[in-house]
Protein backbone atom coordinates (compact mmCIF):
# COMPACT_ATOMS: atom_id res chain seq x y z
CA UNK A 1 0.00 0.00 0.00
CA UNK A 2 1.23 3.70 -0.71
CA UNK A 3 -0.22 6.51 1.70
CA UNK A 4 -1.27 9.24 -0.53
CA UNK A 5 -2.83 11.15 2.04
CA UNK A 6 -3.01 11.25 5.65
CA UNK A 7 -4.81 14.60 7.15
CA UNK A 8 -5.97 14.97 10.76
CA UNK A 9 -10.49 14.65 11.22
CA UNK A 10 -10.99 15.20 15.07
CA UNK A 11 -10.41 14.69 18.68
CA UNK A 12 -12.31 13.93 21.20
CA UNK A 13 -13.10 11.47 24.54
CA UNK A 14 -16.22 10.35 23.25
CA UNK A 15 -16.84 6.91 20.98
CA UNK A 16 -20.19 8.33 20.52
CA UNK A 17 -18.75 11.43 18.69
CA UNK A 18 -16.10 9.82 16.31
CA UNK A 19 -16.17 10.33 12.52
CA UNK A 20 -19.19 7.86 11.31
CA UNK A 21 -18.25 4.38 11.53
CA UNK A 22 -18.45 4.04 7.45
CA UNK A 23 -14.72 3.04 6.53
CA UNK A 24 -12.53 0.36 8.48
CA UNK A 25 -10.36 1.47 11.20
CA UNK A 26 -7.12 0.55 13.02
CA UNK A 27 -6.18 2.04 16.28
CA UNK A 28 -2.82 2.77 17.73
CA UNK A 29 -2.14 2.00 21.43
CA UNK A 30 0.97 1.42 23.52
CA UNK A 31 2.72 2.34 27.50
CA UNK A 32 3.63 5.51 26.86
CA UNK A 33 6.98 6.66 25.82
CA UNK A 34 6.70 3.86 23.59
CA UNK A 35 7.32 5.39 20.57
CA UNK A 36 3.28 5.62 18.88
CA UNK A 37 3.75 9.48 17.41
CA UNK A 38 7.38 8.29 15.36
CA UNK A 39 5.56 4.91 14.37
CA UNK A 40 2.56 6.60 13.13
CA UNK A 41 4.15 9.45 11.38
CA UNK A 42 7.03 6.73 9.77
CA UNK A 43 3.72 4.74 8.47
CA UNK A 44 2.31 7.76 6.96
CA UNK A 45 5.24 9.21 5.32
CA UNK A 46 4.04 12.88 6.99
CA UNK A 47 6.08 14.04 9.73
CA UNK A 48 4.38 15.73 12.80
CA UNK A 49 0.95 14.33 12.05
CA UNK A 50 1.14 12.61 15.08
CA UNK A 51 1.90 15.02 17.78
CA UNK A 52 5.15 13.75 19.01
CA UNK A 53 6.76 15.28 22.60
CA UNK A 54 9.50 14.65 25.05
CA UNK A 55 7.02 14.24 27.64
CA UNK A 56 5.27 10.98 27.62
CA UNK A 57 1.45 11.11 27.76
CA UNK A 58 1.09 13.87 25.72
CA UNK A 59 -1.68 12.09 24.38
CA UNK A 60 -5.13 12.55 25.70
CA UNK A 61 -7.55 12.23 23.46
CA UNK A 62 -9.05 9.78 20.17
CA UNK A 63 -7.20 10.91 17.88
CA UNK A 64 -8.81 10.31 14.20
CA UNK A 65 -6.71 10.52 10.83
CA UNK A 66 -8.25 9.66 7.41
CA UNK A 67 -5.74 7.69 5.43
CA UNK A 68 -6.25 8.23 1.74
CA UNK A 69 -9.72 8.57 1.99
CA UNK A 70 -10.39 4.99 2.46
CA UNK A 71 -9.68 3.81 6.38
CA UNK A 72 -9.08 5.67 9.60
CA UNK A 73 -6.02 5.45 12.00
CA UNK A 74 -7.01 6.15 15.45
CA UNK A 75 -3.80 7.32 17.65
CA UNK A 76 -5.37 6.46 21.47
CA UNK A 77 -3.92 7.58 24.54
CA UNK A 78 -1.12 5.41 26.04
CA UNK A 79 -1.16 3.32 29.39
CA UNK A 80 0.84 3.14 32.72
CA UNK A 81 1.62 6.81 32.60
CA UNK A 82 2.96 6.63 36.04
CA UNK A 83 3.18 10.63 36.68
CA UNK A 84 -0.73 11.38 36.08
CA UNK A 85 -3.20 11.13 38.98
CA UNK A 86 -5.46 8.28 39.62
CA UNK A 87 -7.93 10.35 38.42
CA UNK A 88 -6.83 11.04 35.05
CA UNK A 89 -5.55 7.29 34.43
CA UNK A 90 -8.90 6.05 35.18
CA UNK A 91 -10.45 8.27 32.98
CA UNK A 92 -8.43 7.31 30.17
CA UNK A 93 -8.65 3.59 30.80
CA UNK A 94 -12.66 3.95 30.82
CA UNK A 95 -12.49 6.58 27.37
CA UNK A 96 -10.33 3.85 25.84
CA UNK A 97 -12.08 0.69 26.53
CA UNK A 98 -14.95 2.00 26.14
CA UNK A 99 -14.00 3.16 22.58
CA UNK A 100 -12.36 -0.08 21.73
CA UNK A 101 -15.60 -2.49 22.65
CA UNK A 102 -17.96 -0.42 21.03
CA UNK A 103 -16.53 1.26 18.16
CA UNK A 104 -18.38 -1.09 15.08
CA UNK A 105 -16.02 -0.55 12.37
CA UNK A 106 -12.30 -1.11 14.52
CA UNK A 107 -10.22 -3.67 12.33
CA UNK A 108 -7.65 -4.59 14.47
CA UNK A 109 -5.78 -2.75 17.50
CA UNK A 110 -1.75 -2.11 16.87
CA UNK A 111 -0.46 -2.68 20.92
CA UNK A 112 2.94 -1.36 20.70
CA UNK A 113 6.02 -2.56 22.98
CA UNK A 114 9.47 -1.03 23.30
CA UNK A 115 11.47 -3.59 21.90
CA UNK A 116 14.18 -3.31 24.85
CA UNK A 117 12.81 -4.36 27.47
CA UNK A 118 11.15 -7.49 29.11
CA UNK A 119 7.29 -7.98 28.86
CA UNK A 120 5.72 -5.43 31.04
CA UNK A 121 3.08 -6.55 33.27
CA UNK A 122 0.61 -3.89 32.32
CA UNK A 123 1.52 -4.64 28.29
CA UNK A 124 0.42 -8.23 28.94
CA UNK A 125 -2.66 -7.06 30.80
CA UNK A 126 -4.14 -5.41 28.53
CA UNK A 127 -3.16 -7.99 25.68
CA UNK A 128 -5.51 -10.40 27.74
CA UNK A 129 -8.27 -7.94 28.30
CA UNK A 130 -8.21 -7.31 24.43
CA UNK A 131 -8.21 -11.25 23.90
CA UNK A 132 -11.15 -11.55 26.62
CA UNK A 133 -13.47 -9.25 24.92
CA UNK A 134 -12.89 -10.99 21.65
CA UNK A 135 -10.82 -7.94 19.98
CA UNK A 136 -8.06 -8.61 17.14
CA UNK A 137 -4.65 -6.98 17.85
CA UNK A 138 -1.28 -7.69 16.77
CA UNK A 139 1.59 -6.93 18.84
CA UNK A 140 4.41 -4.00 17.19
CA UNK A 141 7.60 -3.72 18.55
CA UNK A 142 9.53 -0.84 18.37
CA UNK A 143 12.80 1.28 18.87
CA UNK A 144 14.71 -2.04 17.15
CA UNK A 145 17.47 0.54 16.04
CA UNK A 146 18.18 1.32 19.25
CA UNK A 147 19.65 -2.27 19.78
CA UNK A 148 21.10 -5.48 18.21
CA UNK A 149 19.39 -7.53 15.70
CA UNK A 150 20.35 -10.65 17.96
CA UNK A 151 18.95 -8.77 21.06
CA UNK A 152 15.71 -7.68 19.55
CA UNK A 153 15.32 -10.98 18.40
CA UNK A 154 15.88 -12.42 22.22
CA UNK A 155 13.86 -10.44 23.66
CA UNK A 156 10.81 -11.31 21.17
CA UNK A 157 11.57 -15.16 21.97
CA UNK A 158 11.88 -14.18 26.33
CA UNK A 159 7.97 -12.51 25.08
CA UNK A 160 6.65 -15.23 23.21
CA UNK A 161 7.45 -17.96 26.51
CA UNK A 162 5.72 -15.75 28.58
CA UNK A 163 2.19 -15.01 26.02
CA UNK A 164 2.30 -18.55 25.54
CA UNK A 165 1.69 -19.51 29.74
CA UNK A 166 -1.39 -17.82 28.53
CA UNK A 167 -2.28 -17.72 25.10
CA UNK A 168 -2.63 -20.98 22.64
CA UNK A 169 -0.25 -18.95 20.06
CA UNK A 170 1.73 -16.00 20.01
CA UNK A 171 -0.20 -12.99 18.47
CA UNK A 172 1.04 -11.69 15.35
CA UNK A 173 3.83 -9.25 15.33
CA UNK A 174 5.94 -6.78 13.78
CA UNK A 175 9.20 -5.24 14.40
CA UNK A 176 9.65 -1.51 13.43
CA UNK A 177 12.12 1.21 13.40
CA UNK A 178 10.61 4.71 13.05
CA UNK A 179 14.57 6.05 12.29
CA UNK A 180 14.94 3.11 9.64
CA UNK A 181 11.63 2.69 8.51
CA UNK A 182 11.46 -1.10 9.21
CA UNK A 183 8.49 -2.66 9.34
CA UNK A 184 6.74 0.31 7.14
CA UNK A 185 5.90 -2.55 4.20
CA UNK A 186 4.83 -5.35 6.04
CA UNK A 187 2.34 -3.22 8.98
CA UNK A 188 0.86 -1.49 5.73
CA UNK A 189 0.41 -4.94 3.24
CA UNK A 190 -1.23 -6.28 6.32
CA UNK A 191 -3.75 -3.46 6.98
CA UNK A 192 -4.33 -3.68 3.37
CA UNK A 193 -5.14 -6.90 3.29
CA UNK A 194 -7.87 -6.13 6.50
CA UNK A 195 -9.14 -3.62 4.32
CA UNK A 196 -9.88 -6.26 1.40
CA UNK A 197 -12.39 -7.99 3.79
CA UNK A 198 -13.76 -4.35 5.40
CA UNK A 199 -17.87 -4.84 4.95
CA UNK A 200 -19.99 -2.24 6.32
CA UNK A 201 -21.86 -2.54 9.86
CA UNK A 202 -25.63 -2.13 7.87
CA UNK A 203 -27.67 0.34 10.48
CA UNK A 204 -30.18 -0.82 12.52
Amino acid sequence: MKIQTADFVQSNTDYQKCPPPDRPEYAFIGRSNVGKSSLINMLTGKAGLAKTSQTPGKTQLINHFVINETWFLVDLPGYGYARASQKDREKWDKMIKSYLTNRTNLMCTFVLIDSRLPAQKNDLAFMQWLGENGLPFVIVFTKTDKQSNTRTQALIEEYKIQMLEYWEEMPRWFATSAEKKTGKEEVLAFIDELNQNWQPVAET
